[in-house]
């Protein structure tokens, strides 16, 4: 049953994934009634994250975000689709770096790069980054249970040159590109809800006491490499840019758990600059810290 279904969603998606981004949009603008208004994907789940995160916020102020994000979240859909089909020459027109200075110096210095991001604007097109720097592109992530799916994602992700590498492969990745002497740039998408065996830390986030993964602090302990937040920002509709703020040059330096307040810190103030643009369907706070 998980094969076909991967085999009817590679066929179609394909298929759809010929289609020019203007036809793709209209198709997206077809669908957010349907998701929205009939089908209700995860509205218990949004309206719920919404009305935790911002209880300053009116009911019908809830509601203009909510369908602000599920229009955005059909865009989104039909971009990761694109993704089965496209160049890199349009990716690289459509998500592109505001600055990269900042990574060419850290080059010059004989540094990798730790990049902190979150389920914001669409990460998925980050997969073209890579083109546009000056270090080795890699992506942390978690595997999906479905392995066809999961298989289909790495494909997607490294279509462009970049690796992929698991989560509870991360250490010993970066140690190997350190020894070989090739340097990285390291993408964690820091906003995943730990599994529960896996919370050792909780802060503050968006109003809400937040489970926190602690693997990027690690890292950047142990290593002793510089750690940057990428803002991901609609520029226009199927237009990205992003800009890269430095959180620290030696992680080491500052007390614990520092530098873990300090992105979650930048995401929470990206995220209220436009609501709309964050995964509010991700169950992030499913884990209670009286659990």
């Amino acid at each position: 049953m998980k094969y076909l279904s991967y085999l009817i969603f590679v066929g179609l998606g394909r298929c759809i994934a010929l289609l020019p981004m203007r036809v793709l949009y209209i198709i997206s603008d077809i669908l957010y009634p349907l998701v929205y208004y009939v089908i209700g994907y995860r509205k218990k789940v949004v309206f719920e994250n919404l009305r935790n995160s911002f209880p300053e916020k009116s009911e019908e102020e809830i509601e203009i975000i909510a369908k602000k994000f599920y229009h955005h979240f059909c865009d989104l859909l039909v971009e990761i689709v694109k993704v089965l089909h496209i160049s890199a020459e349009e990716l690289k027109k459509r998500m592109k770096y505001r600055d990269v200075s900042g990574f060419k110096e850290e080059f010059k210095r004989n540094k990798h790069i730790l990049v902190v991001l979150g389920h914001y604007n669409n990460w998925e097109w980050g997969c073209c980054l890579g083109m546009q720097g000056v270090h080795r592109f890699a992506t942390i992530y978690k595997p999906l249970k479905n392995k066809y799916f999961d298989n289909l994602m790495i494909k997607m992700r490294t279509q462009f040159g970049d690796d992929v590498v698991p989560m509870v492969h991360t250490p010993r990745y970066l140690m190997e590109q350190i020894q070989k002497g090739e340097l990285t740039q390291l993408n964690f998408i820091a906003d995943q809800s730990p599994y529960q065996s896996d919370i050792r830390y909780w802060t503050t986030f968006l109003n809400q006491e937040t489970p926190v993964l602690l693997g990027i602090e690690k890292l950047a302990r142990k290593t002793h490499q510089p750690v940057y937040f990428a803002k991901f920002y609609k520029i226009k509709r199927g237009y990205y840019e992003v800009e890269v703020i430095k959180l620290c040059d030696d992680c080491s330096l500052l007390a614990p758990y520092e530098l873990t307040n300090m992105h979650v810190k930048a995401l929470e103030e990206l995220i209220r600059e436009a609501p709309e643009n964050w995964l509010w369907t991700h169950r992030r706070w499913k884990h209670k810290r009286e659990q």
